[in-house]
């Protein structure tokens, strides 16, 4: 059994799967998410897991060469837009219209649903490589 990082084995697994370029979508309870990527839903309740929590803990596990999130977190969540800031400091996070959001998640190899109950806490991460 392991003993640190992320111990959910679907998430685990599917992360040791990822190579460079891969997308990750890490999305709220709310967000649609299409056919065709492989879907760990970690969502129990309204806001469990939280978005922060799951992406905090993901960034522990995964190199990130770029980052992508909807405009609209600007003015709806100005929470999630200073995390997300936080995370990904500028040039790193790309804003995008939310439609073209959903449409890029499309891409994605992974999605990874949290409880978020928040608007636009969603972002699209690119893997990278560790050298």
């Amino acid at each position: 059994m392991k003993k640190a990082g992320i111990l959910n084995r679907h998430l685990s697994g599917a992360l040791a799967l990822l190579g460079h370029t891969d997308l990750v979508a890490v999305c709220d309870a709310g967000l649609p998410i299409p056919e065709g990527p492989v879907v760990v839903d970690l969502a129990f309740r309204a806001g469990v897991p939280s978005f922060a929590a799951v992406l905090e803990g993901l960034l522990d596990e995964l190199v990130v060469e770029a980052a992508t999130a909807a405009a609209e977190v600007r003015q709806a969540n100005p929470e999630v837009s200073a995390l997300l800031d936080g995370f990904f400091p500028a040039p790193g996070l790309e804003l995008v219209p939310h439609e073209e959001f959903k449409t890029r998640t499309r891409g994605a190899r992974l999605v990874v649903r949290t409880g978020e109950s928040r608007p636009y806490a969603n972002v699209l991460l690119r893997c990278g490589v560790p050298f």
